[in-house]
């Protein structure tokens, strides 16, 4: 039916009502063997009639799609009649001096029945059609959450042409709503009831329904979920629904960041935003995964140029790709260069080239066992590779340089940690007599990251396990990937020079609880996914740290960042290290790197060694 049509149906539909309304209560109050029309029923008749016309327009009582309607649109209809009421009673009294209050009461009540009635038959009719019949064909579900966010999705489900779901019980923790009902189905307990709602009624999926819900809080969700063997998923945001992003009942499985138990650090905009606004900035990586993060976060500041370094041209192809697609009406100039950061000539050549106001510098080697096995390449990428887009950038007057570190820095027991706890030296030398502000920021390990954790196992789970973990009592720090780039972007902001930025990563995750939990998510059992223990890996560490003792200062400088000053290297002394590390072989190169990285050195040795040269 087009809006024409539409306009008629109703347009004459409430004609009738509202007439026999009117005749109807006269006739209650009046009561006659034969119905007498006279002038006032006449005039009364048409000027409710003429009002409620009226009314109907300027409350679009003809345009609603009244087969979803809810109470505000009762409401709308309540507030209609009343005024057309109101108006026929005023009218009577101008024109006869006198108000029919008993028979305008009636009338007002039929109105009210006979239009609303109207309305939620359409709404029942639609409601009836979509009720599910094959129930046993249908997957019983678990609402958390009793709130608005829950009723749209209880609602969105019910309505479903093709359903998927059977909604069987909801739990909530506030104690007022236990015991209660919504749209049917009760609030059956609390979340720490789920385990024994889940297996009196044979629960398959347990759907969040709070989408505000903190990490912490999904976290503890999660603790009671996994005891049973059901799914557990979560609804979408309700502002990615209104955008389009998601439908209501597009669940989606739980990632296991959102396990983490904390919230992510947030970015203070303006201040960021003062330091990057029209600025040209260069992202070495930039094809890498933070370093293609960084550049995605970059956008929203409006800088004039981002100049994405890489040495993989199809990586940055892509990001480079990617980025211009969410340019839009943006007048920030993507500029991609192909570049390794050990051809020095190269480096200096592009950074004099396009003078950056600020580098961020991702490109390093990161895989602890293959820079085991390759030491050479780590300390020329990590340590020689940092050295010269340090120093172009010194030589260039870059306005600040911020450098990706690793928690593996400190107090290093592998090749990759020392390369990158070296690099931190020569940044910081850097900083005692630049005018560009060098600073360092180091992350626990990335969630989702190229050769990262948790793509080995969502592989290993893939391929019907097992799931290798090192040893039982391994733990890391885990953070994701726009959190860590977050935090890039953050220090840039707020460093003055030298420091080393740390994240306040809350408590370190064991490597087998994280491993348990992909193949719960994954929706396999223990049983189905066994766990190998390979037991620790050359240059790998049971724990890992954040900050020396001696470099830990209780400047909190801003929420859950904090800031360290790693111990320092006289110049003199740095470029003779520097210098012995490039003649160096295996396994001599590796225990020097450890010995450096942590401070172990004997100067004498390391000048007499060149002056003997």
């Amino acid at each position: 039916m087009n809006h024409t049509l539409r306009y008629f149906f109703f347009f004459t539909l409430d004609s009738i009502f509202v007439l026999s309304a009117i005749f109807i209560s006269n006739w209650l109050v009046n009561y006659a063997p034969t119905f007498n029309l006279n002038s006032i029923i006449i005039s009364s008749s048409l000027i409710l009639l003429i009002s409620h016309h009226i009314m109907a327009y300027f409350f679009h009582l003809y345009d609603r799609i009244w087969s979803v309607a809810s109470v505000k649109e009762l409401l709308v209809i309540g507030y209609s009649v009343s005024i057309c009421v109101i108006i026929t009673i005023f009218m009577q009294y101008v024109i006869y001096g006198l108000m029919f209050t008993k028979v305008m009461i009636i009338t007002w009540l039929l109105h009210i029945v006979l239009i609303g009635g109207s309305r939620f038959l359409l709404r029942m009719l639609h409601d009836y059609r979509n009720i599910v019949k094959p129930q046993n064909k249908l997957k019983r579900v678990l609402i958390v959450g009793a709130g608005e966010a829950a009723t749209l999705l209880i609602r969105s489900i019910k309505r479903n042409p093709n359903p998927e779901y059977l909604i069987c019980a909801i739990v909530d923790d506030n104690p007022n709503k236990q015991n209660l009902t919504l749209l049917d189905v009760k609030v059956c307990g609390t979340t720490k009831d789920i385990p024994k709602i889940v297996e009196e009624k044979n629960i398959e999926e347990v759907i969040l329904a709070i989408p505000s819900l903190g990490k912490a809080e999904i976290s503890n969700i999660y603790e009671q979920c996994v005891r049973t063997k059901a799914v557990v998923k979560t609804m979408p945001k309700i502002e990615d629904i209104i955008i389009g992003k998601y439908k209501m009942n597009d669940v989606q499985e739980i990632r296991v960041e959102q396990l983490l138990g904390r919230e992510e650090v947030k970015l203070n905009m303006q201040e960021i935003s003062s330091k990057l606004l029209n600025k040209v900035i260069l992202v070495t990586g930039a094809g890498g995964s933070i370093g293609s993060e960084i550049c995605r976060q970059l956008l929203q500041f409006n800088p004039k140029k981002i100049i994405l370094l890489g040495h993989g041209e199809n990586s940055i192809y892509t990001i480079h790709l990617e980025l211009i697609g969410k340019l839009r009406n943006s007048n920030v100039k993507i500029i991609p260069v192909i570049a390794d950061i050990q051809d020095r000539e190269r480096i200096f050549e592009v950074i004099q080239y396009y003078q950056p106001d600020v580098i961020y510098h991702a490109a390093a080697h990161k895989h602890v066992p293959l820079m085991e096995e390759n030491p050479r390449e780590a300390v020329k990428n990590n340590i020689f590779g940092t050295k010269n887009v340090a120093e172009a950038a010194h030589l260039f007057n870059v306005g600040k340089f911020v450098m990706i570190s690793s928690d593996k820095a400190v107090k290093p027991a592998n090749v990759m940690g020392a390369t990158k706890r070296i690099a931190e030296m020569v940044i910081q030398n850097l900083a005692l007599s630049s005018e560009t502000i060098f600073t360092a920021v180091r992350f626990g390990n990335v969630l989702g990251s190229r050769g990262s954790v948790v793509p080995r196992f969502k592989a290993q789970i893939q391929a019907g396990g097992p799931v290798t973990v090192t040893d039982p009592e391994m733990t890391r720090y885990f953070m994701t990937i726009p959190e860590a780039s977050r935090l890039v972007i953050q220090a840039g902001a707020l460093a003055q020079g030298g420091e080393v930025f740390v994240l306040d990563m809350g408590e370190p995750i064991k490597i087998v609880d994280l491993a348990k939990n992909l193949i719960k998510l994954c929706g396999y059992t223990e049983k189905e996914i066994a766990i190998t223990f390979t037991g620790i890996r050359p240059g790998e560490k049971l724990h890992e740290e954040l900050l020396n003792e001696e470099e830990i200062q209780e400047q909190n400088i801003y929420p859950k960042i904090h800031v360290g000053k790693a111990n320092t290297i006289e110049e003199n002394e740095l470029s003779a290290l520097l210098d012995e590390l490039q003649i160096l072989e295996n396994p001599e190169l590796k225990q020097k790197l450890i010995d450096v990285a942590n401070g172990k050195w004997n100067k004498k040795l390391i000048h007499s060694n060149f002056e003997a040269d």
